[in-house]
C-alpha cells in the first residue's frame, strides 16, 4: 500500500506544530497546548516509524538481490535473513496504518483503572491481586506511571478492590481493550486437596475526564436565601397598628380586632362566659396589648 501521500500531509502539519510547540504564547491556553503536544508527540512518532520502515524495504531489497548472488555464501545469508525483514516491513505497515487512521478522542488521555474480584471468593481476590501487579510491571515496562487511588484488601493477600490512575503517552490507547471479565484456571492457594477452580475478576479502563474551564457570568446567575420560620394559618394571624397580633382560636376581623372583647363575647356564645374568659382574655391583651 503507498502511503507516501498522506505521509506527505503529515509531514506539513508536523512543520505546523514545530512553529506552535515553540510559541511562548502557547501555554495561555492549557487545554490547547495540551492538545497541541499529543499531537506532535503523535505525528513525530509516526514519521520516525515512517523512516524505519523506508529502510527496512530498502535492506529486504538489497537481501532479494544478494540471494541471486554467484557468491554461495553470501547468497544463503542474504536469504536467510529475509523472512525477518519481511515480517518487520508488514509489522511497520500495519503501525503506520493505524497511525494514519482518525484518532479517537479519548485515546491520548490517562486512564482509570478499576479492578474487582468476582466468582470465586478469595481465589478471586487473589487473581484481582495478580492482574493488578501485572498492570503495574506492564505500565513500569511502558514508561507509564501509576498511583494508587483506593483499594480494599482481602484475606490471604488479595483484593476485593483497586482502583489506580495511570497517567504517561496515549495510556487509553494501550488499555481500554484491557476491560472485560478475565478468567483464570488453576489450583490456588487455598486448595489443599490438587482441584482446579475457575475464579474471575472483572477490569474496567476509563479515560480520565479533563480538566474543563467554566465561565460563570454574574447575569447568568440567580441566588436564593431561604431561612427557617415558624409559620401559622393565615387566618390566625392580623396586623395591628404594623404589628402582627395571635388570636388564638378565634379569628376577628379587622374591626374586631381593635376590640379585644368581642373575642371574648363571641366564644362565649360558643363555649360558655367563664371558658372564654379564661381561654382568651390573658392570650388577646398578652399579645395585642
Amino acid at each position: 500500500m503507498d502511503f507516501n501521500l498522506l505521509i506527505e500531509r503529515k509531514r506539513e502539519r508536523f512543520a505546523e506544530l514545530e512553529r506552535e510547540v515553540v510559541d511562548p504564547r502557547l501555554f495561555d491556553n492549557r487545554k490547547r497546548a495540551g492538545e497541541i503536544m499529543r499531537e506532535h508527540a503523535s505525528i513525530k512518532g509516526l514519521l520516525e516509524s515512517w523512516k524505519e520502515l523506508e529502510a527496512a524495504r530498502r535492506q529486504l531489497d538489497d537481501n532479494r538481490e544478494l540471494a541471486t548472488s554467484r557468491d554461495v555464501e553470501m547468497a544463503a545469508m542474504a536469504d536467510d535473513e529475509i523472512p525477518d525483514l519481511e515480517k518487520r516491513v508488514a509489522d511497520l505497515e500495519r503501525g503506520i496504518q493505524i497511525g494514519l487512521l482518525p484518532p479517537d478522542e479519548n485515546e491520548d488521555r490517562d486512564a482509570i483503572v478499576e479492578i474487582r474480584a468476582g466468582t470465586g471468593g478469595n481465589e478471586a481476590a487473589i487473581f484481582a491481586a495478580d492482574l493488578y501487579r501485572m498492570y503495574n510491571r506492564f505500565a513500569e515496562s511502558a514508561g507509564l506511571k501509576t498511583e494508587d487511588l483506593e483499594s480494599s484488601p482481602s484475606e490471604l493477600g488479595g483484593l476485593k478492590e483497586v482502583i489506580f490512575r495511570v497517567s504517561g503517552e496515549s495510556v487509553f490507547r494501550k488499555l481500554r481493550y484491557e476491560s472485560g471479565v478475565h478468567r483464570v484456571q488453576r489450583v490456588p492457594a487455598t486448595e489443599a486437596q490438587g482441584r482446579i477452580h475457575t475464579s474471575t475478576a472483572t477490569v474496567a479502563v476509563l479515560p480520565e475526564a479533563e480538566d474543563v474551564d467554566l465561565e460563570l457570568k454574574p447575569e447568568d446567575l440567580r441566588i436564593e436565601v431561604s431561612r427557617a420560620v415558624a409559620r401559622m394559618d393565615e387566618a390566625k394571624l392580623k396586623i395591628r397598628n404594623g404589628r402582627l397580633v395571635f388570636c388564638g382560636h378565634a379569628c376577628w376581623s379587622e374591626s374586631n380586632a381593635r376590640k379585644p372583647r368581642n373575642i371574648v363575647r363571641s366564644a362565649a356564645g360558643r363555649l360558655g362566659p367563664a371558658v372564654a374568659k379564661k381561654k382568651f382574655v390573658p392570650t388577646i391583651f398578652r399579645r395585642a396589648g
